[in-house]
């Protein structure tokens, strides 16, 4: 049932893109909802953790820590004035090919796996630093950015280790995480 609700959001093209809007507030709590507010990245970050369950030993935990903190690095690139161009690009495409790797239940050797997770989540950090404003406290909010990113990352290590049995179920979470990336291109 939540797969379906997931699907459903997909048709709501306005629910990506979850950026920092000027005038809203931007503490520690703006920072740990920030993650849910926009179905681009919380798709991405739950793809991560889905994805790193499929992987076993160490892996489990290095791609999503990996994940996470290169996350961060792009954010302090993003506050710095670094441009880094087609962010936005790199949001949707890390939501198709995260999909599509779990739709067709593709591993890589763990460093590859942590690469590529790495590049992608350049761009979300980045996106986030590069439109925070001035006003915001960077620390207060981005430490609640990424409490709520661990978050979404164990939520998907959890499903994709409950469903490790289920392959089906595991292979249409990919294919929807995918397919709603087709709405984060258009938007």
């Amino acid at each position: 049932m939540p797969i379906l609700v997931l699907g459903l959001a997909c048709l709501v093209p306005s629910v990506a893109l979850a950026h920092i809007l000027p005038g809203t507030g931007h503490g520690f709590h703006e920072g740990l909802a920030h993650p849910f507010s926009g179905l681009d990245h919380l798709l991405a970050m739950f793809a991560v953790g889905l994805w790193a369950a499929a992987h076993r030993g160490r892996a489990l935990w290095l791609i999503p820590l990996t994940f996470v903190s290169v996350m961060a690095l792009g954010g302090v690139m993003g506050l710095a004035g670094v441009q880094i161009p087609g962010a936005d690009f790199g949001i949707a495409l890390s939501a198709l090919v995260l999909g599509s790797l779990i739709a067709t239940m593709t591993q890589f050797k763990p460093s590859w796996s942590m690469a590529l997770v790495g590049a992608f989540a350049i761009f979300h950090g980045y996106a986030h630093g590069h439109e925070m404003p001035a006003s915001v406290t960077a620390i207060s909010f981005s430490a609640g950015f990424l409490f709520s990113t661990l978050l979404l990352l164990a939520l998907g290590i959890g499903a994709g280790l409950y469903f490790q049995k289920q392959p089906r179920t595991l292979r249409f979470a990919g294919l929807a995480i995918a397919g709603c990336s087709i709405f984060f291109f258009v938007s």
